[in-house]
This record gives structure tokens, C-alpha cells and sequence, in this order.
């Protein structure tokens, strides 16, 4: 549910250090990163209005509207279709929270908005846990760690 690392961390440590099956951590990441995103985007607008009175807030709103509108051309260009590859995308800062943001920027529907984050997380999810299980197949045949 953490910004940034999300699902991206939660599966590698799930599968190197929580012990759960591939199924688990997936099943378990791909629920924490979606619980924030209703909350996000019903919120973002009236909290982001609210806190931008205050300028450390409004510098920090600033900065991460004019970010994502830079890293959302896809999703200013697709729409709901950009947005789901936006958040599928496993790297750090394009994931579901970011997702959220971008929605709201673009004004992309929450009829649209919800379906597209979600399925970019599933893509997400099954991108890492097949990295990371591959990763550690690569280690147990060469008895790396």
C-alpha cells in the first residue's frame, strides 16, 4: 500500500523473506495497492484544494501535478486505456498512487478511472511476480546467495 515501492517491493519481499507462495504475495500485493485507490480519488481534489492554502503544501502539490502531467503523456494521450499501461508499468512512481494523480489531472472518469487502475495493477503484478521468480530461479541454478 506504501507510494513509490507498492506492489514493486511487496512481491520480491513476499516471495525472498515473507515465505508466501507466488499466489499469496501476488494475490495479497495486488489487494494493498488497490485499497488506497478509491479513497485517492474520491479525495485528491477537495484535500489537494484544502492543503494548497498552505505553501509548503501548495509547493509540494505543485510539484507533483506538473510531474505527472511530464510522465502522463501516454495518459493524457489514451485516456483510460494509457492510464491502465501507466500504472502496469513496474517502476517506481508509476504505480496506482501515481495512477490516482494522473486521473485527476486528466479528469478521466471514476467509471474509467477505477477499472483502468485495477487492471493496470493486475499487469503490474503479474510482470513482477514472474521477474522475481524468475530472478530467483536464475539465483537457485547458479547457487547464488
Amino acid at each position: 500500500m506504501l507510494p513509490i515501492s507498492e506492489l514493486r517491493g511487496a512481491i520480491p519481499f513476499a516471495l525472498t523473506e515473507g515465505g508466501l507462495t507466488w499466489q499469496e504475495a501476488a494475490a495479497m500485493a495486488v489487494i494493498g495497492n488497490f485499497i488506497p485507490v478509491i479513497p485517492i480519488l474520491l479525495l485528491l481534489d477537495r484535500t489537494s484544494n484544502w492543503l494548497m492554502k498552505y505553501r509548503i503544501w501548495n509547493r509540494f502539490f505543485t510539484w507533483l501535478f506538473n510531474r505527472t502531467r511530464r510522465k502522463g503523456k501516454i495518459v493524457e494521450r489514451f485516456e483510460a486505456l494509457g492510464l491502465a499501461l501507466f500504472v502496469a508499468i513496474p517502476l517506481p512512481v508509476t504505480g496506482a498512487w501515481t495512477g490516482c494523480v494522473a486521473a485527476f489531472i486528466f479528469r478521466i472518469p471514476l467509471r474509467l478511472a477505477i477499472p483502468a487502475i485495477a487492471c493496470g495493477i493486475l499487469i503490474s503484478a503479474t510482470v513482477v511476480t514472474i521477474l522475481t521468480l524468475g530472478s530467483l530461479g536464475v539465483i537457485t541454478y547458479w547457487g547464488i546467495g
